[in-house]
């Protein structure tokens, strides 16, 4: 893809619709051919800011994947409470569950997602928090 648009949005979005990688249009000549040979070898050319861009969406992907995979309904429900910074005791009485099953539900989380606090299992679960 070679566009005027530096923006990271509009170039993940052609990305996502196929294109296998990115050049600015007032892009140097030499650097032109080099990335016309880089995709005739299977290469993907693009700007570092870009790839880390597409690094991160991959990134964020996998880990919801994994979050999705590893947690029941109700824990991905207390993790969301969690997150929002709920207690215990609120995340309990908006669940119509006991205290203590919200920190039996905790555990298990913490345990699944290989973490031991509060703040690590918003990191991990929600990297851009």
């Amino acid at each position: 893809m070679s566009t005027v648009f530096e923006s990271p949005a509009y170039i993940h979005q052609a990305l996502c619709a196929g294109a296998t990688g990115d050049l600015v249009k007032n892009a140097d000549p030499e650097e032109i051919i080099a990335a016309v040979r880089d995709i005739h070898a299977g290469g993907s050319p693009m700007s570092p800011p870009i790839a880390r861009l597409v690094v991160a969406s991959f990134q964020q992907q996998a880990q919801q994947s994994i979050q999705d995979q590893l947690l029941t309904e109700r824990e991905k429900q207390i993790l969301d409470q969690l997150a929002n910074g709920l207690m215990y005791k609120e995340i309990a009485a908006k669940a119509g569950i006991s205290t203590e099953t919200v920190r039996k539900h905790v555990r298990h989380i913490y345990e699944k997602l290989q973490v031991g606090s509060r703040m690590e299992v918003v990191r991990k679960a929600f990297p851009g928090r």
